[in-house]
């Protein structure tokens, strides 16, 4: 059974959904690969904006799932995910952790009134580092009072510092996120691609374990390859290799 799920809209609009509510949405390692396998196959699609969500209203996501922890940095846009296409956190409750980063990382967001965002890995000992990129993506200051402080923002001000797009009523989020991909997906694709193109290529600044994760999503295609199948055979059966570039 699938830890996520995936709709696909003839507008052009897909919606990724995590569906572990009992746990409040943990990110295990089985949802990690989950969402990256299902964002590349959107991404090779016709699909043209994705829509990220968790089940129910009491949390987009709890982060990490601490009996399973997993391998985070695969379900996180412009690191384990790449897409130049546009995708959109729709936030209901909580938004923890890893979560935050997740929902960060996305082009837009949207976020019903009940959402809180909180990083509290300081006080757990812990971190991957990913979320240095919010104060590439916020002022300074508040940047490191989410991180260093593990400050819990709430929706308005979330919208207030810039982290937010638009608060909407709680458990309208998904269909406000939706009617935003809507209108994207009604724009020119090859602008749209551009424009996040240029943003994420040279106005972001890239964290360490952003770089880091790049490199192990492009090392793992190279390692995944029909051509290292091939050149396995071919050292196997002493004979030139003959590789497709695939």
């Amino acid at each position: 059974m699938s830890n996520i799920s995936v709709e696909h809209f003839p507008d052009g609009v897909s919606l990724f959904t995590i569906e572990r509510e009992a746990r409040r949405n943990a990110i295990c390692s089985k949802t990690a690969i989950e969402l990256q396998r299902a964002f590349a196959e959107f991404d090779a699609s016709e699909q043209r904006v994705a829509v990220i969500t968790g089940r129910g209203d009491k949390a987009f996501t709890s982060g990490a799932d601490v009996n399973d922890v997993p391998e985070l940095w695969r379900c996180i846009p412009t690191a384990g995910i790449s897409t130049e296409k546009p995708i959109i956190a729709a936030v209901g409750g909580w938004c923890v952790g890893g979560g935050v980063v997740l929902a960060a990382m996305c082009d837009l967001m949207v976020a019903a009134e009940n959402a809180r965002f909180s990083y509290p890995e300081a006080r757990l000992g812990l971190t991957h580092g990913m979320i240095a990129t919010l104060a590439g993506r916020l002022p300074h200051k508040i940047a490191m009072e989410i991180i260093l402080l593990g400050t819990t923002i709430e929706a308005q001000r979330a919208y207030e510092i810039g982290l937010v797009n638009r608060v909407v009523p709680q458990g309208q989020q998904v269909e406000a996120a939706l009617e935003m991909a809507r209108e994207l997906a009604r724009s020119a694709p090859l602008v749209l691609k551009t424009l996040k193109r240029f943003v994420i290529d040279t106005v972001l600044p890239i964290s360490p374990s952003e770089q880091m994760a790049r490199a192990k999503r492009q090392l793992e295609i190279v390692a995944d390859s029909e051509d290292f199948q091939e050149g396995l055979k071919a050292y196997e059966q002493k004979r030139a290799p003959v590789f497709a570039g695939k």
